[in-house]
């Protein structure tokens, strides 16, 4: 693992996005949708995992834009149930993962060009 804030900033944002996919899966699973809109909550989610996996960092800031969608709804949710647990436990988990997922693109692209750096000097 890396040392640093980008580490501190990944984990935040795996955790964040943990519990933003169980939240959609609980909610899902309370109103009892059809499977098609399991997927439609699920698979956004989901679709960025591979990257993730891999650290690609675009992966990371598409992300960033799919949780802007999750966001509008589950804001929208909030006003149209305001005691909702499930609407508030996911509105606080997405914005924890923006917010983490967009430091960790930049403390980590960061880290990635000082350590191209070191190599292009050491390489001369």
């Amino acid at each position: 693992m890396r040392p640093g804030l980008s580490a501190r900033a990944a984990l935040l944002t795996w955790l964040s996005w943990l519990v933003l996919l169980l939240q959609q899966v609980a909610d899902a699973w309370v109103h009892q949708v059809p499977w098609i809109i399991w997927m439609g909550k699920l698979l956004p989610l989901l679709i960025f995992l591979p990257g993730m996996l891999k650290d690609n960092l675009r992966s990371f800031i598409w992300l960033c834009f799919v949780c802007l969608l999750y966001f509008i709804a589950l804001v929208e949710r909030l006003f149209a149930q305001p005691g909702s647990w499930l609407a508030i436990v996911g509105t606080v988990a997405v914005v924890i993962l923006f917010t983490a997922a967009m430091l960790y693109v930049r403390w980590r692209a960061r880290e990635l060009r000082a350590i191209d750096e070191r190599q292009a000097d050491a390489g001369d």
